[in-house]
């Protein structure tokens, strides 16, 4: 009777006739029997036991049966376990009161052991079933989120698989998303630790701008590769043309989200591909937003973005130095850039990859 898989069962009442009586009655029922005389040395003996059921009598010195009801289904650890009153109190206020805690059963004394066999079985069917019904919807939601995180990887391989065809159609030098998506995470991370940024860039915040960066040019799939590499000056309507890839990318990001849930990698990234190219004064593309209107998100990669390609080698120049890149930006710092961000980028720029 000592195996664990035998249901055990706590047999609470004062009297020891009555305890002993049905403790018979549950070791012949094939349960293993655990006997105590008071709802307060109940809840110690189930710290330190699993119990499958709580046969319990109700007028009992120190604590009660419904006091000890009242205990189990206050904690999350036991709420579950089934308590079956048996007891001399046949009022109908007494029966009701015993359902209104929680309880799961009352059985009036005299008790027939009959009676008690029946309804301990059934009770001891009911909380199995509702245990495996709890392990069918683990199983299920675990299989649930597997596919989702699944679908979710596959999604993430179709759009690098893109990017690398923009980055390509772009010419950009091969290390250039590689860059991007370090040098993103360590500006966020050095934002992180700012009065000014610290609620809004949490560490998942952090991991998603990461993966999200590289996908700021993502609409330059769709931008002929003539264009992209052209080194003249670019026409009116080539320049329309060009900054259509902010549209471009958001709407292939909008397309591949569908009407699934909400995803925090495919909206930060929708936000880094339509409003990176937007500058802090409200001269920028393709919508003029300005200051906070701007994503935070695309506020970095804008910056960081300008950063990566003038530290880059291009066809038509040879990489700028750290320094020189810098003194570049600040040119038109104060109107392209948020100035809290840029400042500090000139704190950690040597850090940047």
């Amino acid at each position: 009777m000592n195996d664990t898989k035998t249901p055990r069962i706590l047999i609470v009442d004062d009297v020891e006739t009555n305890r002993f009586a049905l403790r018979d009655i549950i070791a012949e029922m094939g349960y293993q029997p655990i006997l105590t005389e008071n709802g307060e040395q109940a809840l110690r003996i189930i710290e330190k036991f699993q119990f499958s059921l709580v046969v319990s009598d109700v007028a009992m010195p120190v604590m009660d049966g419904y006091e000890l009801c009242i205990q189990l289904k206050k904690n999350p650890h036991t709420r579950e376990i089934p308590v079956i009153f048996i007891s001399a109190y046949d009022d109908p206020s007494d029966v009701v009161k015993g359902f209104e805690i929680g309880g799961a059963d009352y059985i009036t004394k005299p008790f027939i052991p009959e009676v008690v066999k029946a309804r301990v079985g059934v009770h001891l069917k009911a909380a199995q079933a509702g245990k495996e019904l709890q392990d069918l919807n683990r199983k299920l939601q675990h299989s649930v989120t597997e596919q989702m995180e699944q679908n979710e990887k596959e999604k993430k391989n179709v759009l690098y698989a893109l990017i690398r065809v923009a980055r390509e159609n772009a010419n950009y030098d091969e290390t250039h998303m590689e860059r991007l998506s370090k040098n993103c995470r360590i500006l966020a991370e050095a934002l992180q630790l700012s009065p000014k940024f610290d609620k809004e860039i949490s560490d998942s915040y952090v991991d998603t701008i990461e993966l999200s960066a590289p996908l700021c040019d993502l609409g330059n799939v769709s931008i002929p590769s003539s264009l992209l590499q052209k080194q003249d000056a670019l026409t009116p309507d080539e320049v329309k043309v060009m900054q259509s890839h902010t549209s471009q990318g958001a709407r292939i990001l909008r397309d591949i989200e569908g009407n699934g849930e909400f995803n925090n990698f495919i909206h930060m990234s929708k936000e880094i591909a339509h409003y990176h190219h937007e500058n802090y004064d409200g001269t920028g593309y393709p919508t003029g937003k300005k200051g906070d209107e701007i994503p935070l998100a695309a506020q970095i990669v804008a910056v960081v973005g300008e950063f990566c390609a003038l530290t880059e080698d291009r066809s038509y120049r040879e990489a700028y130095s750290l320094e020189e890149a810098l003194a570049i930006m600040e040119v038109d710092a104060e109107s392209k850039f948020n100035p809290d961000i840029y400042g500090i980028v000139k704190k950690i720029y040597r850090q940047f990859v």
